[in-house]
């Protein structure tokens, strides 16, 4: 069934209208009157509708079920990814991050950052568009929030501002992410940080260390830098008993 995001102030009296986008949308996908729709308030409740008025230009539709997303995880994790070389790389951790239930995506820059954009901020309309069309396909009862922090200071900052703060690292003495995921497993938040292709500098890793990060291991395999968010994030959501 097709999913849409429409503020909750369009949803009143029993009845809901989209316009704009996602009427042209809803036109692309040929809905008509009698074709039934998903519409999400973005904060995580869903409204299974029955659609009786259709155009590109609008869309209204009767709220026949009223109910709490389920696909909404129990912990709030925020993904802290090293900006990666090319938009293909960044595009794809954005898309799997939010389909694997991420609840915020945000880049920075560290040492081994091989690309330096200048104005990275540019280019966020185009990462938060692919947030919401995977939200969309995946069921998600919000769309996650994709942003930009200029430094690794800012990422750390992020991370121990919650539950739980991983940084992944790919050598040196580590903790076992399995053994920290066991020990947490009641968190309503968490952050995980991975670097860019170039990995972390020691001094970095360090540096997580000292402001009290969980320094993590995934293991002898080397990941590339769009799949290690994907991996931790996953282990975090069976941990948790959010990946059944």
């Amino acid at each position: 069934m097709p999913k849409f995001f429409i503020a909750g102030t369009n949803i009143k009296g029993g009845m809901a209208i989209m316009k704009g986008r996602d009427a042209e949308h809803a036109h692309v996908l040929r809905l008509r009157p009698g074709d039934d729709v998903i519409l999400c308030d973005g904060e995580g409740t869903d409204y299974k509708c029955h659609i009786v008025l259709a155009d590109k230009e609008e869309v209204q539709a009767e709220v026949i079920e009223v109910k709490p997303c389920t696909a909404e995880p129990t912990v709030k994790v925020t993904l802290l990814c090293g900006l990666p070389k090319g938009s293909e790389r960044t595009e794809y951790i954005i898309q799997k991050g939010v389909e694997a239930g991420a609840s915020e995506i945000r880049f920075f820059q560290s040492r081994y950052c091989v690309s330096k954009p200048e104005s990275p901020e540019k280019k966020l309309e185009r990462w938060q568009r692919i947030a919401e069309e995977a939200a969309k396909q995946s069921g998600r009862g919000i769309i996650p929030e994709v942003g930009w922090d200029a430094e690794l200071a800012d990422a750390f900052n992020i991370a121990l501002s919650k539950d739980l703060g991983l940084f992944m690292y790919e050598t040196g003495d580590r903790e076992s992410l399995s053994s920290v995921l066991d020990s947490n497993k009641e968190i309503k938040s968490a952050a995980i940080i991975t670097g860019p292709e170039g990995g972390f500098a020691e001094f970095e890793a360090d540096l997580a260390k000292i402001v009290g990060l969980h320094v993590c291991s995934m293991g002898e395999r080397i990941l590339r830098c769009e799949t290690a968010p994907i991996v931790a994030l996953s282990a975090l959501m069976y941990s948790t008993g959010n990946l059944a």
